[in-house]
């Protein structure tokens, strides 16, 4: 495939995702049925999770800052800032486009090569990856007997054996296709996963690790806090257990690469992990559209201000 093709279906591609789940959502539920929802809802808890949201972008904002001083580099607080608003903004537009952005007012306005800037913002996906996978295996080990009961409600535990089974034999078969591979495909995985493994060991090599872990830790906490809190702003989600908030904000999360933002695609995904727990449709799929239309709106709220205020803050350059 050509290097343009790729491209417009990296664009089009998130964008017929949001199409088809917004079609698929509304067949699910009407605008009639979320509507009472938002009217009912409780948005001292919302604002507090929107309060939360913001907190761990201010929080990744700083932690950028661990990852540009060893190279020599210093870029003041509020460019981090509306830089990190800024790339959640675009990537609502056009997906992916975000990191180019923030990479470019750390070129334009504080002097950082465009290449280097983009380099520790791959850096810090890989560390928030990583995170994912951490809270993934920890939910899955300490709460393993009750998924896998939760499962053997839903379906039948001789499939779930096998699924698994298999899955995992198809894991061990492409680690060992990989490693003895050739193939341009095999090389772009081994750069991959060798490009990840140094990404991460590099996190313990800055001189401030300490605090870059523990802000990629708070980010994440402020996540799932954001999404625990909100919840409180639903009556028919005061008794949801907290394992079912993990599972669904683990789900809902992966939306979010998936189309542009999670939107349409992103209340669904709740409403998939919340059904688990017999949870019913409509506050499953209403909760999902109160928490990403508040946090959507403090995103395109402080990413406008941010394009109109980033010039004028450096009006001098």
């Amino acid at each position: 495939m050509k290097k343009s093709h790729s491209k417009i279906l990296k664009i089009l591609l998130p964008i017929v995702l949001a199409v088809f789940f917004g079609w698929y959502t509304f067949t699910k539920i009407s605008v009639e049925d979320i509507v009472p929802y938002f009217k009912n809802a409780n948005y001292w808890w919302i604002s507090l999770g929107i309060f939360l949201g913001f907190l761990s972008h201010l929080s990744r904002a700083y932690r950028w800052q661990f990852m540009l001083n060893p190279m020599g580099y210093t870029i003041k607080y509020p460019n981090s800032i509306m830089a990190v608003f800024i790339a959640y903004f675009a990537n609502y537009g056009i997906p992916r486009s975000g990191e180019v952005l923030r990479a470019a007012v750390a070129t334009n306005y504080e002097k950082v090569p465009f290449e280097k800037s983009f380099g520790t913002i791959v850096g810090e996906r890989i560390a928030d990856l990583v995170v994912m996978g951490l809270i993934i295996i920890v939910t899955l080990f300490f709460q393993f007997d009750f998924i896998f009961n939760l499962l053997s409600e839903k379906f039948d535990p001789t499939k779930i054996i096998l699924g698994l089974g298999l899955i995992l034999s198809a894991i061990v078969l492409f680690a060992f296709y990989i490693k003895k591979a050739k193939s341009k495909f095999a090389n772009k995985i081994k750069s991959f996963i060798n490009g990840l493994i140094e990404g991460v060991t590099s996190i313990f090599k800055m001189e401030r690790k300490w605090a870059f872990i523990f802000h990629t830790l708070f980010i994440w906490l402020m996540y799932i806090l954001m999404f625990y809190i909100t919840s409180f702003a639903v009556p028919e989600l005061h008794n949801i257990p907290f394992i079912a908030i993990v599972i669904a904000f683990i789900s809902a999360s992966f939306t979010i690469a998936a189309t542009n933002g999670g939107i349409f695609f992103y209340p669904l995904a709740v409403y998939a992990a919340f059904s688990l727990f017999g949870i019913d449709k409509e506050p499953s799929i209403a909760f999902g559209w109160i928490i990403w239309t508040s946090q959507t709106v403090m995103i395109i709220f402080c990413g406008i201000l941010s394009f109109v205020f980033l010039p004028i803050y450096n009006r001098t350059k």
